[in-house]
């Protein structure tokens, strides 16, 4: 991470806490005014059980978001993991209410009540390398491609709410081993150790901050990672320094892609990659050709053309012309 002094002018801040929030309401009011007010975006998550969410803008404007979370009753001890982005992560600032603040749609798994144990960063090495342990990824297929800790299971998931049958299909009659279980910044593994815990396994861990937190404070030299994190921004991927990655993204389903994906015939900017080519009509493909059009038509003339951005030039223009 670089300095105060050095910092690059868009700062990303990722957190969750499971603790319960008795006006929900009114926390996402107050938090889409304060997102507003400090020039910030991103998403926040509002649940009956926490918050989560990934924000990003200027190191003044994200602290003063945080602080505003941490005004919340039984918030003032949340946690946030920072990373360093080029430009803009998010196209706008969205405070949603939900009923999960991550969705395992399993009635009854409260992590706020019953949880696996956290290992911290510095003393998950240990405990993967031990034979005994099963190590399971507990994020979905197209994350665990990008990167993954050297020997663990992929579950093979296309989201989290499959993961109830993989643990059903895969892990019974392994109740008494001890299972380690990882993700990108923590809070899949809140639901994913209370999960396994309501269904008898005794011997339940996971990573403390998840990946990001251990590339932060695991040496590269000592690390057990292996290639790239997908975070859930335009930054696509990070590497172990937390910088972005090599990776981009196809706009038509979102899924990272590398530069040898974007090599083949499949590919088509804003239109179709390898991983969607097949799922598309050519009505699909029409119309997602006119949506890339208007997209670099308005990169051309410089003009922003989604999000926050896109909608205060618009409101710009017309005052102009009134």
């Amino acid at each position: 991470m670089t300095s105060a002094t050095e910092r690059p002018p868009i700062l990303v801040a990722a957190m969750y806490k499971f603790h319960p929030v008795l006006d929900t309401g009114a926390v996402q009011r107050a938090l889409q005014r304060a997102m507003e007010r400090a020039a910030v975006r991103g998403t926040l998550l509002i649940a009956d059980e926490g918050i989560n969410g990934t924000i990003a803008g200027p190191p003044a404007g994200v602290y003063a978001v945080l602080d505003e979370i941490r005004r919340i009753e039984g918030f003032s001890d949340l946690l946030h993991k920072e990373s360093e982005a080029l430009d803009m992560p998010f196209l706008r600032a969205k405070v949603r209410l939900k009923k999960e603040i991550v969705t395992l749609g399993v009635d009854g798994i409260d992590p706020n009540r019953v949880v696996g144990t956290h290992v911290p960063a510095q003393e998950w090495n240990r405990l993967i390398s031990d034979p005994a342990t099963i190590l399971v990824d507990t994020r979905n297929d197209y994350e665990v491609e990008v990167g993954t800790f050297r020997g663990a299971r992929n579950p093979h998931t296309t989201s989290f709410r499959e993961f109830p049958d993989y643990v059903v299909r895969e892990l019974a009659g392994l109740e008494k081993e001890p299972i380690a279980m990882f993700c990108t910044g923590g809070i899949r593994c809140e639901k994913a150790t209370s999960y396994l815990k309501s269904r008898g396994f005794e011997k339940v861990y996971h990573l403390e901050g998840g990946i990001l937190n251990y590339l932060e404070r695991v040496p590269a030299a000592e690390s057990l990672w292996v290639g790239e994190c997908f975070v859930f921004d335009n930054r696509v991927t990070v590497n172990h320094e937390l910088e972005p990655g090599t990776y981009a993204m196809c706009h038509a389903c979102r899924m990272p892609v590398t530069d040898r994906d974007m090599a083949l015939p499949s590919w088509e900017e804003g239109v179709s990659c390898l991983y969607c080519i097949d799922h598309r009509t050519d009505q699909d493909r029409e119309r997602l050709r006119e949506r890339q059009h208007q997209l670099e038509l308005a990169r051309e003339r410089g003009i922003p053309h989604l999000g926050q951005d896109a909608r205060k030039h618009l409101e710009s223009a017309a005052s102009t012309a009134c």
